[in-house]
């Protein structure tokens, strides 16, 4: 059969004849793949006093150096650490919301839903916020946190208590779609799984794929991917 391979640099291509039997389970992270995380990042700059176009600029910049987002309060605020904020971030964010979410993300689901596919969400999150994304009621099968199976990507474990949660024997009937390399692509595919790189947000942008690293389907949006995966399944 056919499905979308990459270039070097990631970018989606021509489709590529495989094999491998397509993955049952699509198993979807949360930030910049279903929620659109400007408004986490603009809280972050009000509460360190920053505009968010500095605030940008600083995250690009550690994000390009291989840094994590924790690198760049330091820069903006010596004097402070995520840690001391982080109540304050959260009262101030509320928590996901209908108009975080992309435009792609409910008829995504529900096109999966509708061919067949079993539906997760689960990324590294803190523990609220699995009662939050229940409350957008987005169709899915299940959701579950980070902070719930007690390991945060990329560590294997993450991987490895989510193919518990969701009772598959072969983690190759899994396709996992995140927007990191590092986190999400790599690890993913050192669990065995099958991987999706949704190319947007920040990290979606910025990082490329090491040279042996070939995820299984690279896209810019959701919309294809219901269609990808049945022509996969079914070709």
């Amino acid at each position: 059969m056919s499905r979308p391979g990459t270039t070097g640099r990631g970018e989606p291509s021509e489709p590529v004849d495989h094999h491998d039997p397509a993955p049952r389970i699509v198993v979807l992270d949360v930030g910049e793949v279903l929620i659109d995380e400007t408004r986490v990042w603009q809280v972050w700059a009000d509460l360190v006093g920053t505009s968010a176009a500095t605030f940008a600029a600083v995250l690009g910049a550690a994000i390009s150096q291989g840094q994590d987002h924790r690198s760049v309060l330091p820069l903006l605020a010596p004097n402070l650490a995520w840690e001391e904020l982080a109540d304050e971030h959260e009262e101030r964010y509320g928590g996901f919301r209908e108009d975080d979410l992309y435009a792609d993300v409910r008829p995504c689901i529900a096109e999966l839903t509708a061919a067949g596919f079993t539906v997760v969400v689960a990324g590294n999150q803190p523990a609220q916020r699995t009662a939050q994304l229940e409350a957008l009621a987005l169709g899915v099968d299940d959701v579950v946190t980070s902070a719930e199976l007690g390991a945060e990507k990329p560590d294997p474990a993450f991987f490895a208590a989510l193919q518990e949660r969701i009772g598959v024997d072969d983690p190759a009937d899994v396709l996992y779609v995140g927007d990191r390399v590092d986190n999400d692509v790599v690890a993913s595919l050192g669990a065995g799984m099958q991987s999706c790189w949704l190319r947007r947000g920040p990290w979606g942008v910025l990082q490329e794929l090491p040279d042996d690293v070939e995820p299984a389907i690279v896209l810019e949006g959701l919309g294809e991917l219901p269609t990808l995966l049945t022509v996969w399944r079914d070709g």
